[in-house]
């Protein structure tokens, strides 16, 4: 064979072996809730679509909008709708102890700040005395921060009335139609909420500083499966994480901010600084799973009689192998 023949047979060869060596794209299913598709909450997801971190790790991640509240995502997930969802730690809990084979494989929200918004005639707590609130579902750890908060200042249960509504457009359209004396809103909504009048008598955080909310959430089955799929969804996860809290990128996070919420930079900047300005640890650093801050979540769920006695671990709600997969201690 001519040594010209050998060499370009060669060089087809490599061609070859690197083409099958390059990273497939995967698509996952991933599972959200209308009402936080739009929310600061989800800026992780954001900054990993927004700076090709998703893309870099060969995955094309599907929005799959689960309608009906926060209840269903692990439902979704369950009957195979999804591969994986975001959900808030009480409803894994609570559908993993009936059996579900749904488990925690990142972290998304660490601890959220929602605001205690109420009407401009509010001043203080005990001017709520016997007025309605509109909080979400008992079991969920926006009402139990509500209502932690309100005990820090003096308002026991029965010293108010409770509307439930899951959602942060329901809670807000309450406190606009003035059928709700005050409602707890997240970001931006309660800075928005502000700037129309609204007060804010306090933030969850000063009775609730730590605990795990939201995380991304895979059947045991299916991840041990996909198990590099998973892990490589996990690493561009922690990348969007560690971007987020970079003080050089602030200008472009307003920016996502601005274009996933359509709020004003004025309100993005707002927030931005609530988060970060002391850190207050709402995002992960790096997609971790806080066990500590999921034992709390138990404990709460105990304190409202959702969950009985002997208490789960938190590790049973968690795989960290796909943490360490990626990297991440």
């Amino acid at each position: 064979m001519k040594p010209r023949v050998v060499i370009l047979l060669s060089i087809f060869g490599l061609l070859s072996i690197c083409k099958t060596g390059q990273t497939q794209t995967v698509t996952i299913k991933y599972g959200q809730i209308p009402s936080s598709i739009q929310s600061v909450s989800s800026l992780p997801l954001y900054v990993a679509q927004k700076r090709g971190f998703f893309a870099r790790e060969g995955l094309n991640l599907e929005i799959i909008p689960i309608e009906g509240g926060t209840g269903n995502m692990v439902a979704a997930l369950d009957r195979g709708a999804v591969d994986i969802t975001r959900t808030a730690t009480p409803y894994l809990i609570q559908a993993a102890l009936k059996g579900s084979e749904a488990v925690a494989i990142a972290g998304e929200t660490a601890t959220p700040i929602y605001s205690l918004i109420v009407q401009p005639d509010i001043r203080s707590f005990k001017d709520l005395k016997g007025k309605l609130l509109g909080l979400s579902l008992k079991v969920d750890t926006i009402s139990i921060s509500t209502r932690k908060l309100l005990a820090l200042h003096g308002l026991r249960d029965g010293d108010y009335r409770v509307k439930e509504l899951v959602g942060t457009p329901l809670r807000s359209k309450c406190l606009q139609g003035g059928e709700c004396t005050g409602v707890p809103l997240g970001q931006p909504e309660d800075f928005i909420a502000i700037k129309q009048g609204y007060r804010r008598l306090g933030i969850s955080n000063e009775a609730v500083p730590n605990f795990l909310f939201t995380v991304s959430a895979a059947r045991r089955r299916w991840a041990e499966e996909n198990k590099e799929a998973v892990v490589r969804y996990v690493r561009a996860l922690a990348s969007a994480c560690r971007y987020l809290r970079e003080p050089g990128n602030r200008d472009d996070i307003i920016k996502t901010v601005e274009e996933k919420t359509g709020s004003s930079a004025e309100i993005a900047r707002q927030v931005l600084a609530l988060y970060f300005d002391p850190d207050r640890g709402v995002f992960p650093k790096q997609a971790e799973l806080d066990l500590q801050g999921l034992n709390q979540v138990i404990q709460f769920m105990a304190e409202s009689g959702e969950v009985a006695a002997p208490l789960p671990k938190a590790e049973r709600f968690v795989d960290l192998q796909f943490l360490r997969g990626a990297g991440i201690r």
